[in-house]
């Protein structure tokens, strides 16, 4: 069985690890939907204790995750959200 929001993706891309983050673009059906995907991230974030540095413009979310107490690097911490994340697609 698909994920819910899969159906609504445009493009489907992958997390790169770049600059000291872990980097992705979700682009979506529309706003509703790409702010929808937004909360269901902000809650889980909220869960780790770990939050995501993120924009969005209507149909586009881009997030980058980094660790700040260490160092700005890539973690297991952010590894793990990374996959949280792929999880609400």
């Amino acid at each position: 069985m698909a994920r819910p929001l899969l159906r609504y993706l445009k493009h489907a891309h992958m997390w790169e690890e770049k600059n000291n983050t872990l980097y992705r673009k979700f682009e979506f059906k529309d706003f509703s939907e790409a702010f929808a995907f937004m909360t269901r991230v902000a809650l889980a974030a909220e869960k780790m204790d770990h939050h995501p540095n993120w924009s969005n413009v209507y149909d586009t979310v881009e997030i980058s995750l980094t660790s700040h107490d260490a160092g700005n690097t890539v973690t297991d911490r952010d590894r793990k959200l990374a996959k949280k994340i792929d999880a609400l697609v």
